[in-house]
């Protein structure tokens, strides 16, 4: 009596189990659902990638790190103006003495705010690499809260070799003064070359100040000439040295006897206060005040090539 009902009923059971069937199947499609269960394996599975991560060797980890200069190339596209390689001397003494010598640590503090406020990246490089000598006496009250700040400390505690550079990277030179500018720096071959790269083949600026411009006067042009012929130049000159100090006596050369001899034109002004020479692409700085100035004209004509 009862069986009749169950099979009147049936093709309706059947109907409901193929749908219910269907409905199942559609859940584990994949990529058609968005619901929370998917969102949670997405998640899942970040998880595990980034434990991965965490777990490769240190060697294949290293493989996506990009390298320096690439790095570079990506900080350029985001708007950076470029690099500016400051060149420093690594001697602790004047020539053979005992007598201390130092890198004017002014002159770098106020090239360096200088270059960075205009968006330029700054490098540091020295004949013997690491950190280059910074005795109190060159530095002043005005700075000397700066020894303090790593941005600038850590480039001068690590200065790189004249070979770990590629010069194709920076758009200017800096020369930085100080007593022991005169040794190690003018006659490298390598700061030489890396140099007249940035001004021949980069279409970039040779700067120095103070004392640094011993480090320009023995550049040369590929025909030859010195790149000082026929420029006018600035520096430390010798008649503001105490000529009768044991320091003195040590000087390999004069910087304007030199650059005279060189075929340049060497000015000066009496007194402390900042005077600077522009030729082209050449800017030099007579005393330690010019180390802003000089700074500030090398971006000036950076932002005038760049116009061009």
């Amino acid at each position: 009596m009862h069986l009749p009902r169950f099979i009147r009923y049936l093709p309706i059971l059947m109907l409901s189990a193929w749908l219910g069937g269907a409905s199942s199947a559609h859940a584990f499609a994949g990529p058609a659902f968005t619901g929370p269960a998917f969102t949670g394996q997405v998640a899942a599975g970040q998880a595990l990638a980034g434990q991965a991560a965490v777990d490769r060797s240190p060697t294949e980890a290293s493989r996506t790190v990009p390298s320096v200069a690439k790095t570079g190339s990506r900080e350029s596209a985001r708007g950076s103006q470029g690099r500016i390689l400051f060149i420093l001397a690594s001697s602790k003494v004047y020539g053979a003495s005992a007598l201390p010598a130092s890198i004017s640590f002014g002159e770098v503090v106020h090239a360096w705010d200088t270059f960075q406020a205009a968006g330029y990246s700054v490098d540091f490089v020295s004949p013997d690499g690491g950190a280059v000598p910074i005795l109190d006496t060159y530095v002043s009250k005005e700075v000397e809260p700066r020894l303090k700040d790593e941005r600038v400390m850590d480039g001068l505690r690590n200065t790189v070799k004249p070979a770990q550079v590629d010069p194709a990277r920076y758009r200017a030179v800096y020369y930085v003064g100080g007593s022991n500018a005169i040794y190690g720096v003018p006659e490298h071959p390598v700061l030489q070359n890396i140099a007249m790269h940035v001004y021949e083949r980069n279409g970039g600026v040779i700067s120095a100040v103070c004392h640094g411009t011993a480090g320009i006067v023995n550049l040369k042009l590929p025909n030859g000439q010195t790149l000082v012929a026929g420029k006018r130049i600035t520096g430390f000159p010798e008649e503001h040295e105490d000529q009768g100090a044991a320091y003195f006596k040590e000087f390999p050369f004069l910087i304007r006897k030199t650059v005279e001899t060189r075929g340049g034109s060497f000015h000066a002004v009496n007194g402390d206060g900042p005077y600077i020479e522009v030729d082209d692409r050449v800017v030099t700085g007579q005393n330690y005040a010019s180390a802003k100035p000089v700074a500030e004209a090398v971006v000036a004509v950076l932002r005038k090539l760049a116009d061009r």
